[in-house]
């Protein structure tokens, strides 16, 4: 076997382990946390939330039977490797769920379960997006919205279904703090999944090409206070100097 393919192996490999203990962190976020006290981290879990108290029916249990039918309608529409990891990602969840489920919660205060679940699930979605793969729902969900309509941003697509889940949750337990404190909770999923990807102290750059470089710079500095490069800068300043000592000479 060449180098390269034992390389390709190699990753392929680490990313269904990564695949695997990410869904084991989520489930540990949600078994432990999150399902105890009622709250909902939105998609597909937000559901199995609602038919576990109100049917008796095994979280992971459920997430994998509504699963199923969006696995069947996307099998055309997404690689096979990307189809098998999310496969692998979905049944370690509601395995790991199931399992976890049988220990006592770590907390019956909603605050800190919506706290400390929050961190732990976006640690655990964290890493099996970068181990490019998911666990289904409404992951799954938007990225086949996108093979249809390439324009629709993937975060409004899961931020729709998030709403309505939690507000489902919300009806069901007729409890508005469920409401809230799944919001913070799935809040801090997004907080921390961002930090895992860009770390704590981020920054973003912005090239911007125009006929008015100059007048975005001063628009730049002036109103949303941020930093351009020096160069453009003092191009502005030579010019708005030059300008100011015409009108002098004149």
């Amino acid at each position: 076997m060449k180098k390269e393919e034992k390389n390709k192996l190699g990753n392929t490999l680490l990313e269904y382990l990564e695949t695997i203990f990410g869904a084991l962190i989520m489930a540990a976020g949600i078994a432990l946390f999150l399902l105890p006290n009622q709250l909902s981290s939105g998609g597909v879990a937000g559901i199995a939330t609602i038919t576990y108290y109100l049917f008796k029916i095994p979280m992971g249990t459920m997430i994998l039977i509504i699963n199923i039918p969006l696995f069947l309608i996307s099998i055309y529409k997404i690689g096979a490797n990307f189809f098998i990891k999310s496969i692998v990602g979905t049944f370690s969840l509601s395995f790991f769920i199931d399992l976890l489920d049988k220990i006592e919660p770590l907390t019956n205060d909603r605050f800190l379960a919506c706290v400390y679940g929050g961190i732990i699930i976006g640690l655990g979605t964290a890493l099996i997006l970068k181990a490019n793969s998911s666990t289904g729902g409404s992951d799954l969900v938007s990225y086949v919205a996108r093979k249809y309509k390439p324009t629709i941003r993937t975060s409004d697509v899961i931020m729709i279904i998030d709403i309505i889940i939690v507000t489902l949750n919300m009806l069901f337990f007729n409890e508005i703090e469920i409401g809230l404190y799944s919001a913070i909770a799935i809040y801090i999923m997004g907080k921390v999944i961002d930090i895992a990807f860009e770390g704590v102290n981020f920054t973003k750059l912005m090239i911007i090409v125009s006929e008015k470089s100059y007048e975005i710079a001063k628009e730049i500095e002036d109103r949303i206070q941020r930093g351009i490069t020096r160069s453009i800068w003092e191009r502005y300043v030579y010019r708005k100097r030059k300008t100011s000592t015409n009108v002098c000479s004149s």
